[in-house]
């Protein structure tokens, strides 16, 4: 039958889970989200498993969910199917959030929106070399999800609604400048971390042991933190302050015209923001100032009463089809422009289900 599209180990006094389909960069499947919850609820009672280790094969962490079998779902009138797939993963997130035991994440590779989800709660996450976060949902019609409302507004500054209306990356540096990775570890010392983590030491000690600290500063005094996104910082802050994506739009148009050394950034960020689904973009700035003052649940909540109204539309369809079916990069919106978008079609994502998500 080949091997499972995730696999479980146990090693001293670790469990250990591996992500299992490199070809497919390791997307999220619902099979693969049910495995690992029934595992982790059996590690969580097992008094000889001490520790969590999650990592991955192949040159991806995980890129995400299974984007092809939602769009084949959602064309063949099959919503409830992927909608059972986001309740389970939610609750999975939580689960991973609460979790008793140390959950260490390795991350060496690109980790997006369905594996930021099994990481990014954990208690620990591990940034390697080739260490590449993106939540990059509203440019193929779809909002950043699997507990994004909670953890981006936590970012520093405006970093958080930057990555999710733009889709930008962060590197290792900047992975641990902005708290979304706890410790950075040469890629060519994981195999010596996942061994060392196996045994009895503690895993703040061991981590503490392999971590590499940030570049020392010219000057040699303290260290100088954060990668390319960090190091736009300020412009980034005083820009995506605005109330509006169209107001953000608009002073990145500004610093465009200054000649400033921040206009060619944001000549290339107002035209990358230009592309995404503008109902997306709406959606995902209304989640950033909401996340910032509710709890992990409240967020959770909301984005299953999001993705309950974007599963029967048409936009996140659309998106995949441009990006993964049909590769012609070249979506049609609709709405088609953010003055098309009203405050009542953005709100009325986010109203009260019938079937509210369960948390566990």
């Amino acid at each position: 039958m080949g091997d499972p599209e995730i696999r479980f180990d146990r090693r001293g006094v670790a469990g250990i889970i591996t992500l299992n389909r490199p070809v497919a960069l390791n997307a999220v499947t619902l099979a693969m989200v049910r495995a690992l919850a029934a595992q982790l609820e059996a590690w969580r009672h097992d008094g000889a498993i001490s520790r969590i280790i999650l990592t991955a094969e192949g040159r991806a962490f995980s890129a995400g969910g299974d984007l092809r079998q939602i769009y084949e779902a959602g064309r063949a009138g099959r919503q409830q199917d992927s909608l059972a797939f986001w309740r389970e993963e939610y609750s999975l997130n939580a689960a991973i959030k609460r979790y008793p035991k140390p959950y260490v994440a390795l991350i060496d590779g690109i980790v997006m929106g369905g594996g930021v989800g099994i990481s990014v709660h954990g208690s620990h996450r591990v940034a390697g070399d080739r260490f590449a976060f993106a939540m990059p949902e509203v440019g193929i019609g779809f909002f950043p999800d699997v507990g994004a409302t909670w953890f981006l507004p936590r970012l520093p500054g405006e970093i958080g609604t930057y990555c999710a209306l733009t889709g930008e990356r962060l590197d290792a540096a900047d992975g641990v400048a902005t708290g979304v990775a706890t410790h950075r570890v040469e890629s060519a010392r994981f195999g010596d971390l996942a061994d060392a983590l196996c045994g009895a030491v503690s895993v703040d000690a061991i981590l503490a042991a392999f971590s590499r600290s940030a570049s020392p500063s010219p000057q040699g005094r303290g260290e100088k933190l954060g990668g390319p996104v960090m190091a736009r910082r300020a412009a980034i802050d005083r820009i995506f302050v605005a109330p509006t994506v169209k107001d953000m739009v608009t002073r990145l148009e500004d610093e465009a015209a200054t000649g400033s050394a921040d206009a060619q950034w944001a000549q290339a960020t107002a035209a990358a923001i230009r592309t995404k689904a503008p109902l997306s973009l709406k959606i995902g700035l209304e989640q950033m100032r909401r996340g910032r003052n509710w709890s992990f649940e409240e967020c959770m909540s909301a984005e299953f009463r999001i993705v309950s109204r974007v599963a029967y539309g048409e936009d996140f369809y659309e998106g995949i089809r441009a990006v993964i079916i049909d590769k012609d990069n070249r979506p049609h919106w609709r709405p088609a422009t953010l003055a098309e978008v009203t405050d009542e079609a953005v709100a009325r994502h986010f109203a009260p289900l019938d079937e509210e998500l369960a948390l566990p």
